[in-house]
């Protein structure tokens, strides 16, 4: 860096609402016509900003944004899961009527927090953030890259945008979906004190017990149970960040994590309606295939066994509390193990034969509860943090050109 302080250059005309280029500020920051107010340490920590790539960056800042939506909704997830899978668990033997014990967020909450407590409503936090940085840094480095590559090939950019969606949505679900059933394992998971038929077949302690458990007593095939209908949920995103990109540019005027030429000028009220406006169009049209999805994840399965006929002899739960029955996905009497949800279709067959199609929206409201503050959460953090970096950005291009 420069020690002594070079004589002020002629003042240069910038129209208010011109927008910042590589290579000039904007208005509100250190400008070539005054000093800068940076300290140092920020000022070294703008300069490093300036040399990183938006890869890396993106990665980061979707990171933490997920992180932080996770923290925010993580009961109200737990309460999804558990509407969700509702009626999974029952014997096959069971022939009594359909018992609903979790009714509405409201009702389910209850239920949770007599049985369990607060401890309950969090359960799953931890592979849920374990599961969100890997989750949004791959999903939105890859959304970004793959758009701008996009977008110097193709003139339609709302397909281009839609088919980034689709690779980015593809790539962090092959990554990352066997955090994402150990989540699910967890948040389906219920007390001993609840009744028999509602009781999943298994007991985890924490998240690294799940792995070892599922690991060791189902192979890594479960580790991706629901792929299928998780590849399905891609639409999902192919709706909802193109949408989000056309809200916030029929509201604001830019594109997703981009600012204009004043950073303290940001539309904030335009970026929250446009991420529930899109929210809640891809979760109304895509939601069952998160049904499916729980189904898929809170089967248990069972590893292929020596015995005649491949008969599986598979115990209920152990530790106090927990008696021998037969889980809802196999039996433990000699009889041949075939599991009750088998794909896509097989799994729409049988829910819609045993709990009619009702069962395909089970938790939608609380859902949307849930999805909707989740996403404003990610979307505002995340374009937050992208206005922190772009500052720092800005304001290192600046002082590498001064020296």
């Amino acid at each position: 860096m420069s020690t002594h302080n070079p004589a002020p250059p002629s003042p240069t005309t910038v129209p208010e609402d011109a927008p910042p280029s590589p290579g000039r500020p904007p208005r509100n920051m250190a400008t070539p016509d005054g000093p800068s107010a940076w300290s140092r340490p920020v000022a070294t920590l703008a300069a490093r900003a300036a040399e990183l790539p938006d890869g890396p960056v993106n990665a980061l800042c979707g990171a933490s944004a997920g992180v932080a939506s996770g923290i925010v909704t993580c009961p109200l997830d737990v309460i999804k899961t558990r509407l969700q899978a509702q009626g999974s668990f029952r014997p096959r033997t069971y022939a009594g009527p359909t018992r609903a014990v979790y009714k509405g967020l409201t009702g389910t909450a209850r239920v949770i927090w007599r049985e369990d407590g607060v401890r309950g409503l969090y359960r799953g936090l931890g592979p849920m953030l374990l599961g969100y940085i890997p989750t949004w840094a791959v999903y939105m480095s890859t959304y970004e890259s793959t758009k701008e590559f996009l977008n110097a090939r193709m003139e339609n950019k709302w397909l281009a945008r839609t088919l980034a969606s689709i690779a980015a949505g593809g790539c962090s679900t092959l990554v990352t979906n066997p955090i994402w059933v150990v989540k699910t394992r967890l948040m389906s998971q219920v007390s001993a004190r609840a009744s028999e038929d509602h009781r999943p077949p298994w007991h985890y302690k924490n998240t690294f017990d799940a792995f070892r458990k599922m690991y060791a007593k189902e192979g890594i095939g479960s580790f991706y149970s629901g792929l299928s209908p998780a590849l399905l949920g891609l639409t999902h995103v192919a709706i909802q960040f193109p949408l989000y990109e056309f809200f916030k540019m029929k509201f604001t005027g830019l594109e997703m994590g981009k600012t204009g030429g004043n950073h303290e000028d940001v539309h904030w009220f335009g970026i929250a309606a446009a991420t529930v406006l899109s929210k809640i169009a891809a979760t109304s049209a895509t939601y069952p295939h998160e049904v499916l999805r729980t189904r898929l994840q809170t089967q248990q399965r069972s590893l292929p066994t020596q015995s005649h006929d491949h008969v599986s002899f598979r115990g209920g739960q152990d530790g106090s509390g927990y008696t021998s029955r037969p889980p809802g996905t196999a039996s433990s009497d000699g009889m041949i193990n075939i599991p009750r949800y088998r794909g896509v279709m097989r799994t729409c067959a049988v829910i819609l034969q045993e709990e009619g199609w009702r069962a395909f929206y089970n938790g939608m409201g609380t859902n949307m509860v849930r999805a909707v503050p989740a996403a404003v959460t990610t979307m505002m953090t995340f374009e937050s943090l992208k206005i922190v970096h772009q500052k720092l950005k800005y304001e290192g291009q600046r002082l590498q050109d001064e020296d």
